[in-house]
């Protein structure tokens, strides 16, 4: 059987699995439908605007739509922040104070924040150089560990921080329904601690996000699902009002909050976007699933299983050394639409502790939802893939990878 063959062969097997992913773009879709519907937007939404941004009615609905699509009572999206880490950081410092404790039921956050909050590091201006502690503890069998998260909120954190995607780790991504029964154990036991959830990666991968279950604040990168690969910069945080203002007062200045803030580009691509936010997270599930299908039909592992349910877009896959792990990322670079003449090349990349390797021919640098892949330098070598603004083009990228693993 040739790439072409396998792959036709994964795509059949995978037709259940596609419906469902289809069901869950149309909910997605429907909710954002109404958002737009119900705030009236019209042109002059996406008019740019300069100096201070008093009044910026493009700026303040673009919020408004966000709370509705999240379902959240209130967002904040906000071009200005410029990465998922840098949106997560805002959150976290917005709402903590000197002896407060972040809990992280999921283990240790993205490498990325490692040195931001000083679980690694002395990056001046840390968490830690403000006196926040911080405590983790893994998941149990790819889950929550409950009876431990009962004997850590005794403690009374802060917040409690779940990262939601899988990160550079080895395990399933937690879906909002899984996380529901902590939700309701810390809202029992320790109701003042704040509910905070890293969603990036996550967006419409489900029909509810994890605001419907009970999380009280919640992040993501508008590079990633909800920029529905137009928008060119910024993140979003949404969830309980009050939180939501803190926020907008760490973003500008106490005070002023969210009254302040312009956009000189104009907020077409954000509101395009969003709209566009649930197909296109749709194409991008397809793809992850059609790699972990193809690879499994070679015997090699995956995670998530092709069949699984998922609620993040990345696919991770074990390769086993490390050439096989750079050739696989210089194969999806070869087929991008940007830079395929690039070899991509391990590097000390700011934020992470190991060299990483990036295959990234994107529109807009560094956009996840984009087809990329990426990695650590580490054993026993996992790849991740993420993203795809068509199916088309994913699977194109796995026949030709399938192609160079079968020449060897």
């Amino acid at each position: 059987m040739n790439a072409s063959e396998l792959i036709a062969a994964a795509e059949k097997a995978l037709r259940p699995v596609f419906d469902r992913m289809e069901e869950v773009e149309l909910v997605c879709q429907k909710r954002v439908i109404e958002a737009f519907q119900e705030n009236r937007i019209a042109a002059r939404h996406f008019n740019a605007t300069t100096g201070y941004g008093y009044d910026d009615e493009g700026r303040d609905v673009l919020d408004r739509i966000f709370a509705h699509v999240m379902q959240a009572e209130a967002a904040l999206a906000a071009p200005q922040l410029s990465s998922g880490t840098a949106t997560i950081f805002t959150a976290l410092a917005a709402i903590l104070r000197p002896g407060d404790t972040i809990l992280s039921p999921a283990g240790k956050p993205y490498d990325t924040l490692l040195e931001a909050i000083g679980i690694e590091g002395n990056a001046a201006g840390s968490l830690r150089e403000f006196c926040i502690r911080y405590e983790d503890f893994p998941l149990k069998d790819g889950k929550i560990d409950l009876e431990e998260l009962e004997k850590r909120l005794a403690a009374k954190p802060r917040i409690v921080y779940f990262q939601r995607s899988r990160g550079y780790e080895w395990r399933n991504s937690l879906l909002p329904v899984e996380m529901k029964p902590a939700f309701d154990l810390i809202k029992k036991l320790s109701p003042e601690s704040i509910i905070m959830v890293d969603n990036c990666y996550g967006e419409f991968t489900q029909k509810d996000e994890p605001t419907a279950f009970g999380a009280d604040i919640m992040m993501g990168s508008l590079i990633k699902n909800p920029g529905g690969g137009i928008a060119h910069t910024g993140g979003y945080i949404a969830g309980r009002r009050d939180l939501i203002e803190m926020a907008a007062n760490r973003l500008t200045v106490p005070g002023i909050g969210r009254e302040a803030g312009c956009w000189p580009g104009g907020y077409l691509p954000y509101y395009q976007g969003i709209f566009m936010a649930p197909h296109t997270v749709c194409q991008a599930l397809k793809t992850a699933a059609l790699f972990a299908g193809a690879f499994e039909r070679l015997g090699l592992i995956s995670m998530p299983s092709s069949e699984s349910e998922r609620s993040d877009i990345v696919q991770a896959l074990r390769l086993g050394s490390k050439e096989s792990l750079i050739e696989f990322c210089r194969v999806i670079q070869s087929v991008s639409p940007v830079d395929s003449f690039v070899v991509p090349e391990p590097w000390a990349m700011p934020g992470y502790t190991d060299e990483v390797i990036m295959a990234a021919g994107t529109f807009v640098q560094g956009a996840s939802i984009e087809l990329t892949a990426d990695a650590p330098l580490r054993e026993p070598y996992n790849v991740y893939i993420q993203g795809g603004l068509t199916y088309s083009h994913g699977r194109a990228a796995a026949e030709k990878v399938l192609e160079a693993m079968m020449k060897k």
